[in-house]
């Protein structure tokens, strides 16, 4: 018969007292813990983020600072306008002042036998301009244009001085006022012609 001592295939006790480490078990496959996943994922978008931000702000700044110069060159060209638009009112201006002369240079008439001697005396005034002159025989009556009542008063000391006429009186003055771009007065002379005046009668 064939014993088997059992006691022997037992595996031997181990001795008591401080317990060793456990080992630590390595398993196959497994990834990084969730904590750190999240973390990582937080810093990808607060960097995210923080670039973002960034850009913004730097494309602000930029556009503030384009804002600005557009502003400035805006106000540039303002004035430019103003100051262009100021000149041409100015040329304008002057225009038709001398258009409203050349009209009224235009418009004189008057009668073939003194028209050299009141031409003469005209254009020995300044600001004055006639635009007709009539007669009856006995007395002949001016109607013009003038910039200024002094201007009235020089013409008819000068028309005295031609000697043609007993007297030169003023029958009406007033400030025309359809004339908008200057100052300027219509008047009417009546003159009494004299022994040497020879003056052709009008209608």
């Amino acid at each position: 018969m064939i014993r088997i001592n059992l006691s022997s295939l037992a595996p031997p006790k181990t001795k008591r007292g401080r317990r060793g480490a456990a080992p630590t078990v390595t398993v196959p496959g497994e990834g990084p813990s969730t904590l750190v996943m999240t973390l990582l994922v937080f810093l990808v978008f607060a960097v995210g983020m923080y670039l973002w931000y960034r850009a913004i702000t730097i494309e602000t700044t930029r556009l503030q600072q384009d804002l600005q110069k557009a502003i400035a060159e805006n106000q540039r060209l303002a004035d430019v306008k103003a100051k262009y638009e100021a000149s041409k009112r100015k040329a304008d201006l002057f225009e038709r002042r001398v258009k409203i002369i050349d009209d009224l240079k235009a418009a004189q008439k008057g009668p073939i036998d003194m028209l050299d001697m009141v031409a003469t005396t005209v254009n020995k005034t300044d600001a004055v301009w006639l635009e007709s002159m009539t007669s009856d025989g006995k007395n002949v009556d001016f109607i013009g244009m003038a910039l200024s009542p002094d201007a009235v008063a020089d013409l008819m000391a000068n028309l005295r001085k031609t000697g043609a006429f007993k007297s030169v009186e003023i029958k009406e003055t007033s400030q025309d006022q359809s004339i908008k771009e200057v100052q300027a007065f219509k008047f009417e002379l009546i003159c009494e012609i004299g022994l040497s005046g020879k003056v052709q009668k009008q209608s």
